[in-house]
């Protein structure tokens, strides 16, 4: 596939851009982080609303990395993109000091409209669900190679899917699992038929499970949210977008133990304890119109931590 091609295909409607651009207007000049870079749909909104701000913008997928160069071409020096998984944002920042970040833990439009990704339930395409196509993990290795056991608790623990058992049995009992089509046909069998009449549709849950666990999205995020928390400078805001409850939690949890000077359960303390507080109201939804425009955004749940004077 062509740059210029990836480039404008590379649908992807920003969520939340009104609240993300809000903050960033009033940043003071310096480095902001993008740490789920994507298309670029917040990253260049929020150059434009503040001409003192300095981008790095990071992702680990080559066609979001190609479409944001594209995209961002015209900011020239005030952008920096570098290919990285936002675990590796200590290694990227490099010791410099943040003005804000955003971490926007969506999947891209892009790839759930690509079929040949992997991530859709709605389309045939390759069990396949890595942001990263170099990574070896795949959703075929899951789907294909997990025990019931691993793949129940992998469904549950990822998308709060009450038929996890019923789900992972089935999964287990078609093998070998080929496509996309037909691990949503096993997976919607799988679930009672009364349970199947609301919610959107029944596969949508263990897709995203399997894709956070291919991605290993939710191991990672705490360490990443802390390390950019603690790079951010008197003043720095940090937002993080978040699509489903288990992400929530733990972003959640991060900014809570932070805001209270005290350190993240689990997670290493950090240098110094500073002082953080965390945005009134502390969940931020999206608004009615963007509700009525953007059906992706239902879920989307921002949550904003500011560092101020210790």
């Amino acid at each position: 596939m062509s740059e210029s091609h990836v480039e404008a295909s590379f649908s992807h409607v920003p969520v939340m851009l009104t609240e993300v651009v809000s903050a960033a207007k009033n940043m003071e000049d310096g480095l902001f982080l993008d740490a789920t870079l994507g298309g670029a749909g917040h990253s260049r909104a929020v150059l434009e609303s503040n001409g003192g701000l300095k981008l790095i913008g990071i992702d680990q997928d080559e066609e979001a990395i190609a479409t944001a160069s594209t995209r961002l071409s015209s900011f020239n020096s005030r952008v920096e993109i570098v290919k990285a998984n936002f675990s590796q944002v200590l290694e990227v920042l490099a010791g410099r000091p943040l003005v804000g970040y955003l971490f926007d833990l969506g999947v891209s439009s892009y790839q759930l409209d690509t079929a040949e990704r992997g991530f859709a339930y709605r389309f045939s395409g390759p069990l396949d669900m890595r942001m990263d196509i170099s990574a070896e993990l795949s959703a075929a290795d899951v789907v294909n190679g997990y025990s019931e056991s691993e793949l129940r608790a992998v469904i549950s623990d990822y998308s709060d899917e009450k038929f996890a058992g019923r789900i992972a049995r089935a999964i287990v009992e078609a093998r070998p699992v080929l496509s996309t089509d037909q691990l949503a046909e096993i997976v919607i069998a799988a679930i009672p038929h009364a349970a199947r009449r609301k919610g959107g549709n029944p596969a949508k849950r263990t897709f995203q499970a399997i894709r956070i666990e291919v991605n290993d999205e939710l191991d990672i995020l705490a360490e990443s949210i802390l390390a950019a928390t603690n790079a951010l400078q008197e003043g720095g805001k940090g937002l993080v977008i978040t699509y489903h409850s288990g992400e929530d939690r733990i972003v959640k949890s991060v900014f809570s133990a932070l805001s209270m000077s005290t350190d993240p359960p689990g997670l290493p303390k950090p240098v110094d304890i500073p002082s953080f507080k965390k945005s009134s109201p502390q969940v931020i939804r999206p608004s009615e119109a963007e509700l009525t425009s953007n059906s992706r955004s239902q879920s989307a749940r921002l949550r904003v931590i500011e560092r101020v004077a210790a």
